[in-house]
Order: C-alpha cells, then structure tokens, then sequence
C-alpha cells in the first residue's frame, strides 16, 4: 500500500499535475507492484520561496521544474525494484511531460504493515 507525496513549484496546469499523478501510479503498480487501484496520492504545489533544494547538490543541475516525490511503502521491494522504479519515473515523466531526468528528486520510505491504518481507526 504505498502512499506518494509530490511537491512542486505552484504554476503547472491541472493536465501536468494529472499526468505527473498518472506516471507515479504506473510506477507503483508496475514496478513495486502494489495492487490495481492502489492510488493515494497528494500533490502540493509551492511558492518558490517555500519550496528549498539545492540547485547542484552531488553535481546534479537542478531547475525550478524540480519534482520531489515521496512513497511510503511496505517493506519487501528489492533493491533492482526500487532502481527500476527511479528509472521509468524519470524516464516517464521526460518522455510524456518534457521534465528534465535532473529534476526528479525521489525519496522512498519503508515501514511495516503495522504502521498503517485505511480508515475506520483499524490497523491494517
């Protein structure tokens, strides 16, 4: 069950947040491997004063198109797994949105099952 998190400077349409959405979720399904309709999602658009990064942190030519994205997960995707997850985002979202692969800031967590509740104040 993995839940992602995708910040951005304010300023795209409605159509690039929805494909950035669909990109994520494809990823997610395809390549971690999460069931079908397993899409939660937040998108938060930011002042350029409130979004932060380093513009060539490790040699790496940021732009302000910068994504940051964030999944948590359960723990149980392997290591070639997650590469690959990195891989098509980047790939994906340069191929169907134009974004530089630089600009694609990717961060994923792990926790366990426990750590979860989909509503009705349950543990999962």
């Amino acid at each position: 069950m993995p839940f992602a998190r995708i910040d951005l400077a304010k300023g795209k349409s409605p159509e690039y947040r929805a494909t950035v959405a669909d990109v994520v979720y494809e990823g997610i399904v395809g390549v971690l491997k999460a069931p079908a309709g397993d899409r939660f999602m937040v998108i938060g658009e930011h002042a350029v004063e409130n979004f932060v990064y380093d513009p060539t942190f490790l040699n790496i030519d940021r732009s302000p198109d910068l994504i940051i994205l964030q999944v948590t997960s359960t723990v149980g995707n392997t290591k070639e797994q997650k590469v690959a997850f990195f891989r098509q985002i980047a790939d994906e979202l340069n191929r169907r949105l134009g974004v530089r692969r630089e600009d694609v800031f990717i961060s994923l967590v792990f926790v366990d099952r426990e750590d979860w509740s989909f509503g009705n104040g349950q543990p999962w």
